[in-house]
């Protein structure tokens, strides 16, 4: 276990390192390429860098290439085709994101591409356990149902629901941090390093970019690193056996979800309107998604308190995760 803390604390640290010295120079380029957006949530509606999710995955791929190159060449031992599989899946989900800033891709088109993506992980699948640990049911076995279903689907579900609920100043980041600390807690405490190792190289490089797109924002990551956020989850959960984890994760991100399909997926007007007093409420008093909801349930909130209840959010839903597989008790 000490070996397996120090390659993953060599991960987090490196991810984390990548990232904080790439954002100026992310950030420079980008507004210089006029790759901006404007901050809706704001009275005068500044420019802001977007794509900033390139940072993200510089962060992880740098920091996991750094754990193959240990462990090639030191003692440190973990699962390498996994790994392999796991940053295949990412890379390409990152490209999606990429060509959706870029060219605005069609919402349908953007929904399935993912389950390509998750090809990489039925290949491994089909050669491994097809078994997944339920709460209160123990380990239950989908057999070829979880190859070819369940895995492109958590994937799928996983990156468009994360890509769904963004917008706010530190939300993605502050919520993505959360989420990956949880699941490289569990990992460690459950002995899989690959989870671990991929939960430090995203929490690292979520920490960096956090301090950026901290209120006010320098920087957004834009589709790229919010569909990175949920596939990297998926992917992390589906390697360490620890599905359900995944989805208690998302529960804040599922009730979005159910409140933009009632409205049918608003793509315009899911922002706040600045009252006199600087609180952001619901355009045109509608409630089209869970940040609105909290809005007019709080009768006007400013952005930093919205984003401050959607992390407590997520700390309850981690907590959970955590009694239930943490194994503390």
């Amino acid at each position: 276990m000490g070996n397996d803390l120090v390659l993953v604390g060599a991960v987090l640290a490196s991810s984390f390192c990548i990232a904080a010295f790439a954002l100026p120079f992310v950030i420079r380029k980008m507004r210089a390429a006029g790759i901006v957006g404007r901050d809706v949530n704001k009275a005068d509606k500044p420019e802001v860098a977007e794509m900033g999710g390139l940072v993200i995955v510089m962060g992880i791929v740098g920091s996991l290439l750094l754990a193959i190159a240990l462990r090639t060449f030191t003692e440190h031992q973990f699962d390498f085709t996994s790994l392999l599989a796991a940053m295949l899946t990412m890379t390409i989900i990152s490209l999606v994101g990429i060509f959706d800033d870029l060219f605005d891709m069609r919402k349908d088109v953007k929904t399935v591409l993912p389950m390509v993506a998750a090809l990489p992980l039925v290949a491994l699948a089909a050669a491994g356990s097809t078994v997944i640990t339920v709460p209160f049911l123990g380990a239950v076995d989908f057999g070829m149902f979880y190859i070819v279903a369940l895995i492109p689907l958590g994937v799928t579900v996983a990156a468009n629901l994360t890509n769904m609920l963004a917008g706010f100043n530190g939300m993605e980041a502050g919520m993505g941090a959360v989420m990956f600390a949880t699941t490289l807690f569990l990992a460690l405490r459950n002995g899989s390093v690959e989870m671990a190792l991929l939960s430090a190289a995203m929490l690292g490089a979520l920490l960096a970019f956090l301090r950026c797109n901290w209120y006010p924002a320098k920087i957004f990551m834009g589709d790229i690193g919010t569909l990175l956020i949920g596939a990297t989850l998926a992917v992390a959960v589906i390697i360490g056996n620890m599905e359900s984890v995944g989805a208690i994760l998302v529960l804040p991100y599922l009730a979005d979800f159910f409140i933009k399909a009632i409205n049918r997926f608003p793509s315009t007007k899911w922002w706040g309107e600045i009252d006199s007093k600087g609180r952001l409420r619901p355009v045109d008093g509608k409630v089209r998604g869970l940040c609105q909801l909290v809005m007019k349930l709080t009768g006007g909130i400013s952005e930093q308190k919205l984003v401050m209840a959607f992390i407590f959010a997520e700390v309850l839903c981690a907590l959970f995760a955590i009694l239930l597989y943490g194994r503390l008790f």
